[in-house]
């Protein structure tokens, strides 16, 4: 790889100067930075950004398709927890992502999944112990054990748990955190154990509660946990304990923006420059250890070039010194490799998807647009010929989780605020354990939709009286190895389509992936039937 020079307003974060330079490259590292005469013509540039916890995997694409979007946007690395793809497909599952993430020029960085499976009250593809934790902490390319969702086995010190703290200690990598909604006592006892950080706040007192424990915060703002407008003012009290994340981010959304945005709107609400930079582009350096330049002569030339310091346009990214997207486009190129999944399950009854009604009242889990969080309310179904039905006038609707795994009866719950008038959705990406999970007005159309997703051993699926609509995902059933492009349009269209349908949310399938989330409250459904995340405890769907 020969030099070359730019020139540019070179924006200094950790100094808080902005000066016009001359910088060049050789190798693809900074050998000089030379300071010239301003011009106002010139373009700005500064360190790339970072997204300090995603899964990539929620994009439904695999790393190097992810990348050449995400390059568009000035990100030159990520903080990746290869959690989704490692309860379906264990440790071949972290493999695949390392290997092809090293196949593009840009940054993953990855961590051992400290929860494989999330809980025993889940049927997932696999299992992660303590001794598979150590075989991957000891790899160069495993900077940190991921986020630790056994937030009770934390604080209480589970002899497993602690062990796989211990091990990252031993290695000297961080660890991050899960813990939504801890604080005081509880939250000091989790901070204790060793944990880093934690993307999980969804308020204000939250965060700054676990900042002044020494824990970093994730300002998170995906496609379907939104929190930036609720944390961001954590950034005037401790700036240098503020990074930024998508956690979850849908291909529509990433073709769209990444934490490009999150900088954009930290500034327009006034936040100081250098505070919101740091928190982008080089407090996730330091915490993890990255070897992602910082602008400094003897760093990797990762860098972006932008055309001012407001609506950060980006004109130009550059990771060691190549350019990966200019003007909006990506110049990294596709690549292909060989599919791995677990699916093994046949196709459903419309029959399976039935409950017999035990009373008219019913425990119901509250969908809240752009939250994890998931209320336990209560409702009235409707009762046909002795099966509890969907109510859609009071927007009650039938949910159920299939295992994937090996053939078994679904559970079966009700829920509300998805909003749907007809048909159904489904998806077999399902945090954590990635079984199926579909929500719709009847037996037959959930039956329908779920099947879809079975012929294709993958994938998100919308359906109704006339019409079908499916996005394969063969990889590990959650990803597509197509153009990131291309899944992002097919998205964009079985999106509208069950919005045709009714449904009022921001990102449906996103919601839909989030309900057999377990280990975020209140109340949630897994393939063994409704939990209480609060009580870490099965409960009934029938009010007795």
């Amino acid at each position: 790889m020969g030099g070359f020079k730019l020139c540019g307003h070179l924006v200094d974060i950790p100094n808080k100067a902005i000066f016009s330079a001359e910088i060049e490259i050789v190798r693809g590292k900074i050998v000089s930075i030379r300071k010239i005469k301003p011009s106002p013509e010139l373009p700005y540039i500064l360190p790339g950004f970072i997204d300090a916890h995603v899964h990539v995997e929620s994009s439904m694409l695999v790393p190097s398709e992810f990348a050449k979007l995400a390059v568009c946007h000035g990100t030159v690395a990520t903080i990746s927890d290869p959690h989704e793809i490692a309860n379906v497909c264990g440790m071949q599952g972290v493999d695949y992502m390392i290997e092809n993430g090293q196949q593009v020029p840009f940054k993953f960085y990855f961590g051992a999944p400290s929860c494989v499976p999330a809980t025993p009250f889940e049927t997932a593809g696999a299992i992660i112990n303590a001794n598979d934790i150590n075989e991957l902490l000891k790899r160069e390319e495993i900077v940190y054990l991921a986020e630790m969702m056994n937030w009770p086995g934390t604080v209480n010190r589970d002899p497993e748990v602690m062990e796989k703290i211990a091990v990252s200690k031993k290695y000297g990598k961080p660890v991050d955190g899960h813990a939504p909604g801890l604080k005081g006592q509880m939250a000091a006892k989790y901070a204790s154990a060793g944990i880093s950080t934690d993307h999980e706040c969804f308020s204000l007192e939250e965060a700054l509660d676990k900042a002044a424990l020494g824990m970093k915060i994730a300002i998170r703002e995906g496609s379907a946990a939104k929190n930036f407008d609720a944390l961001i003012d954590i950034l005037d009290q401790y700036p240098g304990m503020v990074m930024f994340c998508s956690d979850d981010k849908h291909p529509d959304n990433l073709a769209l923006s990444h934490i490009d945005d999150m900088v954009k709107r930290a500034l327009a609400k006034g936040k100081n420059l250098f505070d919101v930079l740091e928190a982008a582009c080089i407090t996730p350096v330091n915490h993890y250890r990255l070897d992602v330049g910082q602008l400094r002569i003897g760093d990797p030339a990762d860098f972006i070039v932008v055309n001012d310091l407001e609506n950060f346009k980006v004109r130009a990214t550059y990771i060691d010194g190549q350019k990966v997207a200019e003007s909006g486009k990506s110049l990294i190129s596709s690549i292909h490799n060989k599919i791995i999944n677990n699916f093994q399950i046949s196709a459903k009854k419309e029959a399976d998807f039935s409950l017999v009604a035990r009373g008219r009242n019913v425990r119901v889990i509250e969908v809240l647009d752009g939250q994890l969080i998931t209320p336990a309310a209560s409702g009235e179904i409707k009762i046909n010929k002795g099966m509890a039905v969907s109510n859609l006038e009071k927007d009650i609707l039938k949910i159920s989780v299939i295992n994937r795994y090996q053939d078994s009866a679904p559970s079966i719950g009700f829920i509300k605020n998805f909003g749907l008038k007809s048909g159904a959705i489904a998806s077999s990406v399902g945090h954590d354990s990635h079984n199926i999970i579909a929500v719709g007005v009847d037996d037959a159309s959930i039956c329908k939709a779920v099947n879809l997703i079975i012929a294709e051993k993958g994938g998100i699926a919308a359906v109704n009286e006339n019409s079908e609509m499916i996005l394969p995902l063969p990889v590990g059933g959650i990803m597509s190895e197509k153009d990131g492009y291309e899944v992002a349009a097919a998205y964009t269209q079985i999106d509208l389509f069950a919005k045709e349908m009714g449904t009022r949310l921001q990102s449906p399938f996103m919601s839909l992936s989030f309900m057999a989330l377990l280990v975020i409250p209140e109340l949630k459904l897994s393939d063994k039937g409704l939990f209480n995340g609060e009580e870490f405890k099965f409960t009934n769907v029938f009010l007795s």
